[in-house]
């Protein structure tokens, strides 16, 4: 790499750092706000909202990742035509197409750091902040579990768990045991509940009902054992939404939803999304080669920096929506994650192509 690929290795560098201060404060701002009205007087406190915003703050810089990639290659780029330095590398025998692979570079260095930043730092940090908010919020009763929070099946034998509270126990319990005919055979309600290591539950106060011969019994007991179908799996866990997951967490949990007969498919797609994330980097930041070369003597950024604005939230907000699509109607995840990539990267490489054709 010689001396020019480094200077504009550096350049771009500065416009990801301008960009990611630029953006960082904005939304950590707005997400400050939303934290702010889930605080309640006597469990969600404002320090732990806030220690919840900063927590997440690695999380919100690697989802932004795309976005800094292409306003940080337009400010890089465009203070150097701004200098005319940019023109003095051509001259020295750059081509456009040269300096978009020295992009590229740049682009795989941020990768680089974005996944180790996900994987090790993001992910933990943000299931840490909403197992906080979520115990200070069961204080107050007021938990963001809605409806059942987990539900599992093992052969004719179904779960679910409406909630958990601030000690990450059971509450709400309800067993379903069904027979081949798939009439029910008994069923079980225990208020709360208390986990084992070994997988065996203690349930508190219990309803079962039974049906043998079309007669129904009821009993009731102060406790009573049961094999649990969660066996193995953290509880917390199994309530995080699907971003908070490392790599490693959602192979493990995809194999268990697999294992128990449950939908996968929003899983699927996060575990995939990590995978197509890189090629959203690398596709915006080779789009910050037109936006350079296309207005070469533009007085500034501000024009440049206002149609990326426009084209970074149009990307993101047209993936989202093919995301969406693609959960509701089980859509193959592999084309649904990986082709809006594909295709912003290739039509990427088209512009710098033709761009290095006309220059």
């Amino acid at each position: 790499m010689n001396i020019f690929s480094r200077y504009l290795i550096r350049n771009l560098f500065i416009g990801f750092a301008a960009a990611a201060g630029l953006l960082i404060p904005l939304f950590t701002t707005f997400n400050l706000i939303n934290e702010l009205e889930d605080v309640t007087p006597n469990g969600y406190h404002w320090n732990q909202a806030l220690l919840v915003v900063l927590m997440t703050l690695p999380r919100s810089l690697v989802d932004l990742g795309p976005f800094i990639a292409l306003l940080g290659g337009i400010i890089g780029l465009g203070q150097m035509s701004k200098s005319l330095e940019l023109t003095a590398i051509r001259t020295a025998g750059f081509s456009i197409f040269r300096i978009a692979l020295v992009t590229l570079y740049a682009g795989l260095f941020i990768n680089l750091s974005l996944g180790a930043l996900d994987e090790w730092v993001a992910s933990p940090l943000q299931q840490r902040a909403l197992q906080l908010k979520d115990g200070a919020l069961a204080k107050t009763g007021n938990a963001t579990d809605a409806g059942n929070a987990l539900w599992a099946r093992k052969g004719n034998e179904f779960v679910t768990v409406k909630s958990l509270d601030e000690h990450s126990q059971p509450v709400g319990i309800e067993i379903f045991r069904y027979q081949d005919d798939l009439t029910l055979e008994s069923y079980v309600y225990a208020e709360t509940a208390t986990t084992a290591d070994n997988g065996l539950w203690t349930l508190h106060k219990v309803m079962q009902k039974k049906w043998d011969n079309k007669k129904e019994s009821v009993q009731t007991q102060d406790t009573l054992l049961w094999q649990s179908l969660f066996a193995g799996m953290n509880l917390k866990g199994l309530t995080l939404p699907a971003d908070s997951f490392s790599i490693k967490q959602l192979k493990q949990y995809i194999t268990y939803l697999q294992s128990s007969q449950q939908p996968s498919t929003e899983y699927r797609i996060a575990l995939w999304q990590k995978l197509g994330r890189p090629l959203l980097v690398l596709a915006m930041i080779l789009l910050a080669i037109p936006f350079t070369f296309s207005i070469p003597r533009a007085p500034g950024l501000g024009s440049r920096l206002a149609v990326g604005v426009i084209v970074g939230l149009l990307t993101y907000i047209i993936y989202q929506i093919i995301l969406n699509l693609g959960l509701l109607f089980s859509l193959n995840v592999p084309l649904t994650t990986l082709a809006p990539p594909l295709l912003l990267l290739l039509i990427a490489l088209a512009l710098v192509y033709r761009f290095d054709k006309q220059h």
